[in-house]
């Protein structure tokens, strides 16, 4: 099972990777057109934190103890991602690459950084500490 959690990442960051280059209406365009982009602009807020979450969960497979330093370089290697991706969407015309989509992309990182970290090394949120540990044995 803990090489599911390892393939993961990657497979993630393959479909984030195809679906960049494809148009925003291509799988769902809702009829409130304001509704719709402000929907799919909302999901840069949860795009990179479930890759940096899928980072932690396989890096939590591993022999070695997960250290505060590799939760750091899970975050920074989900930002990093970010980054690539609203370079990738530069190239296409019918996809735009903004500053504020990234601020949008680190936010939701840090809003789940801020919980893993508390729950694996400060013993707040003891659920979700749990969880991970679960992942962990």
């Amino acid at each position: 099972m803990k090489w599911v959690w390892r393939v993961l990442p990657f497979l993630y960051m393959a479909v984030v990777f195809i679906q960049s280059s494809l148009p925003s209406n291509q799988f769902v365009e809702l009829p409130n057109s304001t509704f719709d982009h402000n929907m799919k602009e909302s999901l840069h807020l949860i795009e990179f934190a479930i890759l940096y979450l899928l980072l932690v969960l396989a890096f939590l497979t591993r022999r070695g103890s997960f250290t505060p330093a590799l939760n750091v370089a899970c975050a920074v290697l989900a930002g990093l991602y970010g980054v690539s991706d609203e370079i990738h969407q530069s190239f296409y015309a019918y996809r735009s690459a903004s500053w504020f989509d990234l601020v949008k992309d680190f936010t939701g990182i840090s809003v789940c950084f801020y919980f893993v970290r508390g729950a694996l090394f400060h013993g707040r949120f003891t659920r979700l500490g749990r969880l991970l540990g679960r992942v962990r044995d």
